[in-house]
């Protein structure tokens, strides 16, 4: 099964990426220790995956992402991050937007939530309390580029998050050892580590929410160079204002606002 097709486009020949994450998700197997999770394998195929990679945007189009637990002692940020919704990708050029756009389109599609609200119900339904048809979710994609020193300590991710997503998006297999950790729980540093994901190139992984016992980190990256993802965060949006709230900040970034966290 082809999981991303590359096509020419128009008279320059530009690779055009067309996603299939939705495959990708459905294939993957659920797994339960430490946490509910799966790992994607194979998520491009060969070709578009270096398609991809050959239109990696520059560094101008990235901003800092704060985050106090992962900052240099000079108060910057070593993690660049660049907002993967569609209306935004006019800022590219013509031959990187012609790759990225499908792929900004499927990260914010109805279709891949779906795939994931499915993959996950059990967990789902038990944290919310009702058939996940039910449960509002609003989809936040981001670009990635941590520098070397980047780190995170253990955390469950917030209240208002309800699915994590990472594709990873190295050249090769290099930085396998620099994958995201799960932990069987507790915040401090001695939290027993029990599984890592493998930072492999068209790899990623996915996990449902839960407050007391998604625990994760990433061990701190010197010389293994920058460490590049996609990521997509699907935030609660259970009500009408919590919806318009995703929405007004949505449009804010169209003209250059950018929030902190």
């Amino acid at each position: 099964m082809k999981h991303f097709v590359g096509r020419t486009f128009g008279p320059s020949h530009s690779t055009i990426v067309e996603p299939g994450f939705v495959a990708a998700v459905e294939r993957s197997a659920l797994r339960q220790e430490p946490f509910d999770h799966i790992y994607m394998e194979g998520v491009f195929n060969p070709a578009s995956y270096a398609a991809l990679l050959d239109a990696m945007p520059d560094r101008r189009f990235y901003h800092e992402l704060v985050d106090h637990d992962a900052m240099r002692s000079d108060g910057s940020s070593p993690r660049l991050r660049m907002y993967l919704y569609p209306e935004l990708l006019w800022r590219l050029p013509a031959e990187q937007r012609r790759v990225w756009l499908p792929v900004a389109r499927a990260l914010c599609s109805k279709a891949l939530q779906d795939a994931f609200k499915h993959k996950f119900r059990a967990a789902l339904e038990h944290r919310f309390g009702k058939p996940v048809e039910r449960i509002g979710l609003y989809p936040v994609p981001i670009l990635l580029r941590d520098q070397p020193g980047y780190r995170i300590g253990i955390h469950s991710d917030v209240e208002h998050k309800a699915i994590t997503v990472q594709f990873y998006l190295p050249r090769d297999d290099s930085q396998r050892h620099v994958g995201t950790i799960f932990h069987e729980g507790g915040t401090g540093e001695a939290a027993e580590r029990t599984t890592q994901m493998s930072f492999l190139p068209a790899t990623g992984y996915a996990f449902p929410v839960a407050l007391t016992r998604s625990w994760h980190s990433a061990q701190t990256t010197e010389s293994d160079g920058e460490r590049v993802s996609m990521m997509v965060t699907y935030h609660v949006a259970d009500s009408r204002r919590a919806r318009l709230w995703r929405r007004l900040r949505r449009a804010a970034l169209f003209v250059g606002w950018y929030p902190k966290g």
